[in-house]
């Protein structure tokens, strides 16, 4: 029997997730807000070629699908900012499925045509595809939402994507804009785990489990609680997935599996002093939802309610 095309090796021929794109409704907004969270200077969004130019496939039918776009690089993952217009597409259905978030990972690939098969052969079939109108390239996305509980981006291009971190001209607003993580809640830890493994041609790390009360000391909304939860860390080379299934107590993870479902819950950074960084985002409006230590007492952090903004939750990690 011939070997499977997805045994050990990744997906994408590599672990490089290298984009988080959002969806936006107003990208002018976002780039204003993006650049001065990240300290980069706020970038022109700039408007994809009409179906001839960038001959946008979604569902299998052609669609008059346009978005503005915009992109801010940092040393490690680049920002991507769509906001779509109103013809079907894979970026409106999310805008008007779930609303501003985050859409989509993705990875650079030297042919989508080799690695496509790939991810088909672990039943993840194109959902949508297209041209670049930016230069010359084209990108596919995987239909990975059930298992990954996001899509997968792969992108071609025929010259190298621009994604040099921007000259240090501005101040970054938490003092880093290396983000640590991107966080997924699951309700099956080890079934999210098989799938991220499988995407990414890794070994299944350990799952952690909450530490005693008396060691992570949670505070969830004003109150103390348990937060239940076990979670997995799974490293690549520019930033860590971090996947959480949450317990049968109060947390903020619990409540985003009740409200939202699976799905990404917040981006990390390490930051020096926490509580000086707790006090400028609340006193940017952003308020404390949750507040704890490590499991092991070697750090700790808060999940600050960025979403408004960010579309995000920003998590603040500091480390002992």
């Amino acid at each position: 029997m011939a070997e499977s095309k997805t045994t050990k090796a990744p997906l994408a021929g590599n672990q490089a997730i290298n984009q988080l794109a959002f969806v936006v409704r107003d990208i002018e907004e976002a780039c204003e807000a993006f650049s001065s969270l990240l300290g980069v200077p706020k970038p022109e969004w700039f408007l994809t070629g009409d179906q001839e130019v960038s001959k946008v496939i979604y569902r299998g039918k052609p669609t008059a699908s346009i978005s503005k776009l915009a992109f801010l690089n940092t040393p490690t993952v680049q920002f991507e900012l769509i906001e779509p217009n109103e013809e079907p597409g894979t970026m409106r259905e999310f805008l008007d499925r779930a609303g501003e978030g985050i859409h989509h990972i993705a990875f650079d690939v030297e042919s989508i045509r080799e690695r496509m098969p790939f991810f088909e052969e672990s039943g993840y079939s194109t959902l949508q595809s297209g041209e670049f109108t930016s230069s010359e390239g084209r990108y596919v996305y995987a239909d990975t939402l059930e298992d990954c509980k996001i899509l997968v981006e792969l992108l071609e291009s025929f010259v190298a994507r621009n994604t040099a971190a921007a000259p240090e001209s501005l101040r970054p607003l938490l003092g880093t804009n290396k983000v640590e993580q991107l966080a997924i809640v699951v309700k099956d830890l080890d079934l999210a785990a098989d799938a991220y493994c499988k995407l990414l041609g890794a070994d299944k790390p350990p799952i952690i489990q909450s530490g005693p009360s008396e060691t992570t000391q949670v505070m969830f909304r004003g109150q103390p609680t348990e937060a239940k939860s076990k979670y997995m860390f799974i490293n690549t080379p520019f930033i860590q997935s971090e996947l959480i299934e949450p317990g049968d107590s109060p947390s903020t993870w619990q409540e985003h599996l009740e409200k939202y479902g699976e799905g990404v819950h917040h981006i990390s950074f390490v930051v020096d002093n926490l509580d000086e960084k707790i006090r400028l985002l609340e006193g940017m409006g952003y308020p404390v939802i949750q507040t704890g230590n490590f499991f092991n007492g070697k750090g700790k952090y808060a999940y600050m309610d960025t979403t408004s903004t960010f579309k995000v939750i920003i998590e603040l990690l500091e480390r002992y």
